[in-house]
């Protein structure tokens, strides 16, 4: 007789009950994350991942720490090209559209199909700044999970010592250049932002912006308005506050170089993200505070930050598993730990109704900015070949920062790049008629 006859059907299923085979194994899942700005974030990320590991028995999640934005978006490609996608990335917000047009993430219309919710129902609780970016031709690709504006940092000091106002920061163009003019010494600028990659990008459209331009078609991503009006005149006044006003050094500083020049008094005012207020907080020794970007026509911010995404080629037990760590990372509570730790404003407007939250902002005032700044906030730069496309406008900028071109020439040949990039697209698109 064969062994199962022997032991019977009842006794053949206590005994398959007992093997690992039959216990429900957890799923395992990897999540990529990047550390785009300044500060303890990756040590506090591995926390909150620890902490839902040890909250529940079904996931097991992996943290992975990728780099800066543009290398995550790398990363996360190479491994679903190798067959080993990604279940969960912390992407930056303004590359879904790519990552969309080449089919690296999926919809996460099916998820809220199967809790039989609605991407509006579902959203409702975001900041509505933040909807544009999550979506992309009316689907919901990607789950805010922090986000950002750029802020004006000032040092209070430098201001009362120069005759300043430090309760009246700058509000227009005129005025930052006014006010840099007094702080600005021998030995210390007046003002400064970084211009290395992806930041730069990122400070060209809050410029544009709040000189009452379009940074690119938000309906369409084949189309950016680098050789515009308001462009020009954005790369005029970066080009006029080195050269003609003096109070910017020549050249490229990187966002760690501007932080560094503004906790040492080296520069009185700095033009940095949200994201990195915690870390300016903790750092700076003297008195400073933060004010909205000053505009030239009009208030108008870019929206930054990231969005968590699904990457495509997964399996189904790893969308659900996936799902699961998005809602509990995504849940108020969680959000707005992170936005305290690190300075990045919460994408859940219900966030600020926790106790801890009201109490942090009334310790914090500096934190609130950010937040009034959402009603003038645009969506952030999305295109086909996002990356690519924003080069090609770094690199012409950099190079006009460097005194090897001129605004005028900057952004004509900024634009004749950009649309050679986006030309594939354009032609399968738009330009594709009957």
């Amino acid at each position: 007789m064969t062994m199962i006859a022997r032991l019977g059907k009842s006794a053949l299923a206590m005994c398959l009950a007992m093997t690992p085979f039959a216990v429900s194994a957890q799923t395992r899942i990897e999540f990529f994350f990047p550390v785009p700005v300044e500060g303890k974030l990756a040590r506090e990320m591995t926390r909150l991942v620890k902490l839902y590991n040890e909250s529940q028995k079904e996931v097991e999640v992996t943290a992975v720490y990728t780099g800066g934005y543009d290398d995550t978006k790398l990363k996360a490609q190479a491994a679903a090209k190798a067959g080993k996608p990604p279940s969960v990335v912390l992407m930056s917000a303004n590359f879904n559209v790519d990552l969309k047009l080449s089919g690296d993430i999926i919809s996460l219309e099916p998820m809220l199909k199967a809790e039989q919710t609605t991407r509006e129902a579902f959203l409702q609780d975001f900041w509505p700044a933040l909807h544009a970016n999550a979506t992309v031709d009316g689907e919901l690709y990607g789950v805010p999970f922090h986000n950002s504006t750029p802020l004006l940092y000032y040092n209070v000091a430098h201001f009362k010592e120069a005759g300043l106002d430090p309760g009246k920061p700058p509000r227009t163009w005129a005025e930052l250049v006014d006010a840099a003019r007094k702080l600005a010494k021998a030995d210390r600028h007046g003002f400064l932002m970084p211009a290395g990659y992806d930041y730069l990008g990122w400070l060209m459209e809050a410029l544009s912006l709040s000189n009452g331009g379009r940074y690119f078609n938000e309906e369409y991503g084949g189309e950016v308005y680098y050789d515009s009006p308001s462009m020009l005149g954005a790369a005029r006044f970066l080009e006029d506050l080195i050269f003609k006003h003096k109070v910017m050094p020549q050249g490229v500083t990187e966002a760690g170089g501007v932080s560094t020049a503004f906790f040492a008094g080296k520069t009185s005012m700095m033009l940095l993200s949200t994201g990195s207020l915690s870390f300016i907080r903790e750092n700076m020794k003297q008195p400073y505070d933060v004010a909205f970007v000053p505009r030239n026509v009009r208030n108008a911010v870019p929206i930054g930050g990231a969005s968590l995404v699904m990457f495509n080629g997964q399996s189904e037990d790893s969308r659900k598993a996936g799902w699961k760590f998005i809602k509990w990372l995504t849940a108020a509570e969680t959000l707005g730990g992170w936005s305290r730790f690190t300075g990045y404003f919460a994408p859940r407007k219900s966030a600020y109704d926790k106790p801890e939250m009201k109490e942090f902002i009334a310790r914090n005032p500096d934190a609130r900015v950010a937040l009034d700044q959402l009603p003038y906030a645009k969506p952030w730069f999305a295109t086909y070949q996002t990356v690519a496309v924003r080069k090609a406008l770094e690199d012409e900028i950099q190079a006009m920062m460097n005194g090897k071109k001129k605004a005028e020439q900057a952004v004509k040949d900024a634009q004749k790049k950009a649309d050679e990039l986006m030309r594939p697209y354009v032609g399968q698109t738009s330009l594709k008629l009957p």
